[in-house]
C-alpha cells in the first residue's frame, strides 16, 4: 500500500532538506555540532550562548589600593562651592563682609569656596533670586570654576531655589539651610539635636519636591474597601508632608519634656536666690575661652562658627566672695534663621532670666558694632530686653587701638579684656561683682554652734559683711535675701532687734 502525501507536505519535507531548513533545525537544538556545510556560510566567530549571556571581566581597570594605609592619608574631596550675595542697601564694604561671613560659614560647614559674587538691586528677583540674565552669567562662572554648589546669602523661596537649579544645573542653597547643617554637624547634647532637627523639619515642610510616583495617588479606600479605586487618595508627596508634621510634633513634645528639667534646676537657683550671669554674643566672639578663663570649665574652644552649640552652666565667685552661676549661650549670627530663634527658645531662655548678660564682641572684626546690633536683636526676640548688659570687647590683644578706643565710647558700660593673655579680666570679675543684685535685708545674728547650717547658707545666699567666733556662737553680720533673714531673725541680738 502507498501513502500518499499533500502538496504542503511536500513542501515542508524539502524545506527541511534543503541547507536553510538545517540551519534552522541546528538553531533550535542546544547542542549541535559544527558544521562546515552548514557553518560556514556564517559571518565572523560564533559564541556559545553561555558565552553570549555571561558578563566578561577587563582587567587592569580596578583603582583599589593595593596599600590600605594609602586610603586613611587621601584627602576627602571638599564640596566646592560659589558665593552670590544680593546688596540691597548699605555699603559696598558691608556687602563685602556680608559675604566673608558668608564663606566663614561655608569652610565651617566643610565647604571649599571658589569664588563669591554680587549684585545690586532694589529687592532680590522674584523668581531667580538675582534675575534671568545674572543667572546665566552665574551658570558661566560655575562652569568655568568646576563648583558643583551654589550658596546664596539670604533665604531663598521654594521656587526661586527651583529656578536657579534649573538655570546653573548645581546644587544650589541658601544662608539658612547652610547654618543648619552647622548646627546638625555641632549638636552633641540630646536637647541639642533635637532642638535642630525639629528647626531643619520646619524649614524642609515647604520645600519638599516631588516628581514621578511621588505625585502619583494611592488608591482609595471606598465605602467598605471594594477594589479600592473609589478615590483619589494621597500623594506621596502628601504623605511625606503629613509624616513630617507628625515627627515635629513629637520633637515639641521631646524638648518640653527637656525643657521642664532644665525649668527645675533654673528654679532651684531661684530658690537658693544665687545670682545669674549669661555670656551672650556673635559666633566666635570667644564667649567659651570667656567662660573657661572665669570658671576653668574646660569647654571646647575652637576658631570656628558655632563650634559650642550646648549652653553650659558653671558655678563662679566673685572677689567679695558672693556665688553666682555663668551661662555660656549659643552663638548669635546676621539673619539668623527664625526657625533656629523658635526652637532654640528653651536654650535662650536663660538669658532672659539672667540677672545680668555679658555681651561679648570680637574687637577685631572688621564690623563689630554691627555684630553688637545683631546679637540685640535676637536678645529682643526672647524678650531679654530688660536685662541689664555689659558688652565685654574681647580679643583685645589682636584688635586695633583705634576700634577698641571708639567702641568704649560708643557703649557706655563696656570693658576690653582677652580671654587668651588674661587682659582685663580682674577687672570684668570687679565690674560682675559691683553689677549684681545684691540681697535687699541687712542683719546682725548670733547663729548658735548647733545651726551651722544657718551660717552656710548666709555664706552661699548672702553676703557677709563680718564674722566673728564667740562662746555663744557665731556673730554674723550679714546682707541676705528676705526669706533668709527671717530665719535668721530670732538670733538677732536684742538691740539690734
Amino acid at each position: 500500500m502507498t501513502s500518499s502525501s499533500s502538496p504542503s507536505q511536500d513542501t515542508q519535507r524539502a524545506a527541511h532538506t534543503s541547507p536553510e531548513g538545517l540551519r534552522a533545525d541546528a538553531l533550535m537544538e542546544e547542542d549541535v555540532a559544527w558544521s562546515h556545510e552548514i557553518d560556514g556560510e556564517r559571518d565572523g566567530d560564533q559564541f556559545d550562548r553561555s558565552e553570549r549571556a555571561a558578563l566578561r571581566r577587563v582587567a587592569g581597570l580596578s583603582t583599589e589600593l593595593e596599600d590600605v594605609t594609602e586610603v586613611e592619608y587621601r584627602q576627602l574631596r571638599l564640596e566646592r562651592v560659589v558665593l552670590v550675595g544680593v546688596w540691597t542697601s548699605g555699603t559696598v564694604h558691608d556687602a563685602e563682609n556680608s559675604l566673608a561671613e558668608l564663606a566663614a560659614l561655608a569652610e565651617t560647614a566643610g565647604a571649599m569656596v571658589l569664588d563669591g559674587v554680587i549684585q545690586r538691586r532694589d529687592k532680590p528677583d522674584a523668581a531667580t533670586y538675582i534675575g534671568s540674565g545674572k543667572a546665566e552669567e552665574l551658570r558661566d562662572v560655575v562652569l568655568e570654576s568646576g563648583a558643583d554648589t551654589v550658596i546664596c546669602d539670604g533665604e531663598l523661596s521654594p521656587g526661586q531655589l527651583i529656578h536657579l537649579e534649573d538655570v546653573v544645573k548645581v546644587k544650589v542653597i541658601d544662608r539658612t539651610a547652610l547654618i543648619l547643617d552647622i548646627f546638625a554637624q555641632h549638636a552633641k547634647s540630646r536637647e541639642g539635636k533635637a532642638q535642630v532637627s525639629l528647626a531643619q523639619m520646619q524649614y524642609m515642610l515647604p520645600r519638599l519636591r516631588g516628581w514621578g510616583q511621588s505625585l502619583s495617588r494611592q488608591m482609595g479606600g471606598g465605602k467598605g474597601g471594594g477594589l479600592a479605586t473609589r478615590g483619589p487618595g494621597e500623594t506621596k508627596i502628601e504623605t511625606d508632608r503629613r509624616r513630617i508634621r507628625e515627627k515635629m510634633a513629637k520633637m515639641r513634645r521631646e524638648i518640653a519634656e527637656m525643657k521642664t528639667g532644665r525649668d527645675i534646676k533654673r528654679q532651684e537657683r531661684r530658690r537658693h536666690k544665687v545670682p545669674s550671669v549669661a555670656i551672650a554674643g556673635y559666633t566666635n566672639a570667644g564667649k567659651s575661652s570667656l567662660l573657661n578663663r572665669l570658671t576653668g570649665a574646660g569647654v571646647l574652644v575652637e576658631n570656628a562658627l558655632f563650634a559650642t552649640l550646648d549652653p553650659t552652666v558653671r558655678r563662679a565667685e566673685t572677689p567679695s566672695g558672693r556665688l553666682y552661676t555663668l551661662t555660656d549661650t549659643v552663638g548669635f549670627v546676621r539673619h539668623l534663621p527664625h526657625h533656629l530663634v523658635e526652637a532654640f527658645r528653651s536654650t535662650m531662655e536663660e538669658v532672659g532670666d539672667a540677672d545680668l548678660i555679658l555681651h561679648v564682641v570680637d574687637g577685631s572684626h572688621p564690623d563689630p558694632e554691627e555684630q553688637l546690633a545683631a546679637v540685640r536683636e535676637v536678645i529682643s526676640d526672647v524678650g531679654a530686653t530688660g536685662v541689664p548688659e555689659i558688652v565685654v570687647v574681647n580679643k583685645a590683644d589682636a584688635a586695633d587701638p583705634l576700634v577698641l578706643q571708639r567702641l568704649l565710647r560708643i557703649e557706655k558700660r563696656s570693658l576690653a579684656v582677652s580671654a587668651r593673655t588674661g587682659q582685663g579680666i580682674a577687672e570684668l570679675l570687679a565690674l560682675i561683682d559691683s553689677e549684681l543684685p545684691r540681697p535687699s535685708v541687712e542683719i546682725e545674728a548670733l547663729v548658735p554652734y548647733t545651726h551651722g547650717k544657718l551660717v552656710a547658707r548666709a555664706h552661699d545666699e548672702g553676703e557677709v559683711i563680718s564674722e566673728e567666733h564667740t562662746p555663744e556662737g557665731t556673730l554674723l553680720k550679714v546682707r541676705v535675701h528676705e526669706e533668709l533673714a527671717a530665719e535668721l531673725t530670732p538670733y538677732a541680738p536684742a538691740s539690734a532687734v
